[in-house]
């Protein structure tokens, strides 16, 4: 495989729009694979620790170390929200989350989602490009189910009047109308509510004996399963030990019916490493639970294994040297004291972690991998996005974007291949429940407090990140930096209310 070297000189903000490859030609173009993880920090990847710690690993991930090694790692690598629901919208679209109608994450699998049928997604990408396509794992963008009565259902996620709806077949929202050829999907990952899979949008019983049935600490396997979301309708056979598994499972099955002449995109959104802590007593023979210092460090090395079964069915039906993977996570590290006892911090170096404004709550591991293609063992400092797989992709594939679609997606390509590159200066990201808003340019980061419909806001804290990466010193209050914070808080509202592109368009 061939890309085409004579490319156009790269203008600048443009960020390199021209396509590598022509999109009638897909079979000249990689397979790619999206791997993104849940809840996982920097400081859950072993390499990543050894680069901050001088302490003892405690949960080894040898797989993703080897991504690591094959690859190019960010080092100032964001999720676009601190949280997952809203940022799966974001990486799956390509925009901010303010952009869709609601900016703080759809969390029930009975709202509508945000994904509109205009945007571009990771699936219709690479579906215009003549893929086969497919998504496994963790949704949480919304869905529509019909009641039995054949009505569209929209009110309590859980609840008595949830047992009136149909859940055999999810109607809308789903997958499919994402892009996606194939899917076996969890709505809300191991979480729940729900507490089902779905194949191509019907149901998947989990066991040839599994019922539908109100799941909750007297009706579970094991009261674990009911995570602290709370009870709710599912799968009588639902086993959250078993679930990470099951999923790796279909992701194999898919590479292995896809190898061939059409190239393939997996969109593979794992439920590891989030709440309940569920790990199995042991993987292939292995053991796992109790291997670590605590049952979330348990989970670290059960993403490891389905990374591992990924990348194994990639060798074995010789696609690995013709696959782009990018591995990353939907938002920061969680916060595991006992874990801290033991020298593992899953924010790494960074502070605060999943759910708040600081950087541990949105810096997360990006890495990509091209054999050939992508220098191995590189890091890269460039300022980047979940945002950035859509455009990254659309370039990739030779698909064009109009100016509407993926406005807050930046086309990484040429840094990724070594190519000149000009890096963003701007993100604009969101941390969690306390509804902070956060504005980068350059060093510099900017927090302002808001509502959760940003009727009220105001400047929280400032901070020169490359001074001050552990961010000790709030500058917000300082005089002589108070022009620069007015300026970034003026500059994020003209930005937003105007709807303006953050990205070149391409």
């Amino acid at each position: 495989m061939k890309l085409k070297t004579n490319l156009k000189k790269l203008i600048i903000g443009c960020c390199s729009a021209i396509a590598f490859v022509n999109a009638s030609q897909a079979q000249s173009l990689p397979n790619v694979v999206v791997i993104m993880a849940d809840d996982l920090g920097p400081g859950d990847v072993s390499a990543f620790h050894k680069r901050y710690s001088n302490k003892p690993v405690q949960a080894p991930t040898p797989n993703i170390d080897q991504l690591v090694a094959e690859g190019m790692s960010f080092t100032d690598a964001h999720s676009p929200t601190a949280l997952c629901a809203p940022s799966r919208y974001s990486v799956m679209t390509g925009n901010s989350t303010y952009r869709g109608y609601t900016p703080w994450g759809v969390w029930s699998s009975f709202a509508k989602t945000a994904v509109t049928p205009e945007d571009a997604t990771i699936g219709r990408v690479a579906q215009q490009a003549g893929y086969q396509t497919a998504f496994v794992g963790k949704w949480h963008l919304g869905g529509t189910f019909h009641t039995k009565q054949g009505k569209v259902y929209q009110g309590p996620k859980t609840g008595p009047k949830t047992k009136n709806i149909d859940f055999t077949k999810w109607v809308a929202g789903n997958p499919a109308e994402l892009g996606f050829d194939y899917d076996y999907t969890v709505p809300t990952g191991v979480q729940g509510p729900l507490y089902f899979a779905y194949e191509n949008s019907q149901w998947a019983p989990l066991s040839k004996d599994s019922k539908i049935i109100f799941v909750d600490k007297d009706t579970a396997l094991d009261p674990k399963f009911v995570s602290d979301k709370g009870p709710g309708m599912g799968d009588s056979a639902w086993d959250a030990r078993k679930l990470n598994m099951q999923l790796a499972d279909k992701a194999v099955d898919f590479i292995k019916r896809s190898a061939g002449d059409k190239p393939f995109l997996l969109n593979y959104w794992s439920p590891a490493v989030h709440i309940p802590h569920t790990p199995p007593k042991q993987i292939d023979g292995k053991a796992i639970a109790g291997t670590t210092p605590t049952h979330h460090l348990d989970m670290n090395r059960v993403l490891d294994i389905e990374v591992k079964r990924i990348i194994d069915a990639l060798k074995a039906t010789g696609e690995y040297q013709d696959t782009l993977i990018i591995f990353t996570s939907d938002n920061g590290g969680l916060s595991d004291r006992k874990a801290n006892k033991f020298g593992h911090n899953s924010p790494a170096q960074f502070r605060g972690n999943k759910n708040t404004a600081f950087e541990g709550g949105h810096r997360v591991p990006f890495i990509a991998v091209w054999p050939g293609k992508i220098k191995a063992n590189t890091t890269n400092d460039t300022l980047v996005n979940g945002t950035d797989i859509v455009a990254t992709l659309a370039n990739l594939m030779g698909v064009k974007l109009n100016a509407q679609q993926a406005k807050d997606s930046w086309n990484i390509l040429p840094t990724l291949l070594g190519q000149p590159y000009q890096a963003r200066q701007l993100l604009m990201a969101q941390a969690g429940s306390k509804n902070e808003l956060i504005l980068r340019e350059g060093p510099w980061k900017l927090i302002i407090k808001s509502n959760y419909k940003v009727t009220k806001r105001e400047p929280f804290a400032l901070f020169n990140l490359q001074d001050d990466l552990s961010e000790k010193t709030n500058l917000i209050n300082n005089p002589e930096f108070k022009a620069r914070a007015d300026d970034m808080f003026k500059r994020y509202w003209q930005i937003r209310e105007s709807g303006q592109r953050t990205a070149p368009a391409m």
